[in-house]
């Protein structure tokens, strides 16, 4: 599929051709858009002509760019959906943990495998760089998990990713989603209609989260066959959730009693995943976070799977993670998630060696 090609003086260059020409169009984007944004996030160049893709720039960008388009290709090869996510995604494996780094130092890692792809109703679902890849690993492995870490790095979004696969699978019976209901730093005052109407607008990103996997009347249908709960935290307390995949996300506004009555609602057959960031507590003033508490108290149990994200697995505009780099260099250090941006933990096994 590829060849040596000659590059200057410390350039090296590769030539890869495609054998369905068909499929260039989407590999290549409108006016060659993904191919642009490889160039600039890798250091390469690339010149198509036909069903040729000439690579040149750096030997270890160059392998890296030779990685990602053959793993975009095999995307398409399979039929699965291209875009600029997936463009991102690839780049992001094919540069290592984090995606972070520069092309010069380029870590190639292998297209997540097929088996890290979580089959949804409306579209599957891959992770899109290697801390989620190993995100989903313990989701697959492990009956409680914690996913730390910023915004915009898919914590909530794999994790329901994950319980709608194996809803759909029959592995699990019900799907349970829950948060606190805290306003980020406001005071929204009276709410006007039902405690539904009350309390739905701090569920609404797990509302959006179902929709772009499950059609709307079938989340509607599963909600009223209570096959699918989206509740506010406190409606969890005395309850025995079986054979259920269950969801807290937003716990970093748990206190440590809430966390303690969240995690024993665990019943046999059912899988937990807690999500949360160390750096957003919007809990009153001096009130501790039970999510911080849970790593501390937990953090030696074999059972669990802790996986911390970093701000180079932020999936959003690129600036967000320009953003949230500015504000972590400008808050002190205890009051941040000191441990984020170390390797994950999953129970037994130790991912970190």
């Amino acid at each position: 599929m590829s060849r040596p090609a000659s590059g200057a003086p410390g350039e090296a260059g590769a030539q890869i051709r495609f054998d369905d020409n068909t499929l260039l169009p989407l590999l290549f984007g409108d006016h060659d858009r993904h191919l642009v944004r490889i160039e600039h996030a890798l250091g390469v160049v690339l010149r198509s002509r036909g069903n040729e893709v000439a690579i040149s720039g750096p030997p270890s960008a160059v392998a890296a760019t030779e990685e990602v388009l053959r793993t975009l290709y095999d995307k398409l090869k399979r039929g699965l959906p291209m875009g600029g996510g997936e463009v991102e995604g690839a780049i992001r494996m094919a540069m290592g943990p984090g995606g972070g780094g520069t092309a010069g130092t380029a870590n190639l890692r292998a297209e997540p495998e097929p088996a890290l792809t979580l089959r949804t109703r409306k579209r599957p679902v891959s992770p899109r760089s290697p801390r989620q890849a190993d995100y989903v690993r313990a989701m697959q492995s492990n009956d409680l998990v914690f996913g730390l870490g910023p915004a915009g790095t898919g914590k909530t979004y794999l994790a329901v990713a994950m319980a709608v696969s194996l809803y759909l699978a029959g592995r699990v019976e019900r799907v349970v989603l829950s948060r606190p209901a805290v306003e980020a730093g406001e005071r929204l005052g009276f709410l006007p209609g039902d405690l539904k109407d009350k309390v739905d607008p701090y569920l609404r990103p797990l509302y959006d989260a179902l929709y772009d996997m499950l059609p709307a009347d079938l989340v509607a249908r599963r909600i009223d066959s209570a096959e699918i709960e989206i509740a506010p935290l406190a409606f969890m307390r005395g309850r025995t959730l079986s054979q259920a995949f269950i969801i807290l996300d937003e716990a970093q506004n748990t206190t440590p009693l809430q966390m303690k009555m969240f995690l024993t609602r665990l019943g046999e057959g059912s899988r937990m995943v807690v999500t949360g960031d160390l750096t957003q507590v919007d809990l009153p003033a001096g009130a501790q976070s039970g999510l911080r508490h849970a790593v501390v108290t937990l953090e030696g149990l074999n059972e669990v799977a802790f996986v911390r994200f970093g701000t180079g697995d932020v999936m959003r505009h690129t600036l967000v993670t320009r953003v949230l780099e500015a504000y972590d260099a400008a808050t002190p250090g205890d009051d941040r998630d000191r441990d984020r941006d170390q390797p994950p933990r999953f129970g037994v096994v130790d991912r970190s060696s």
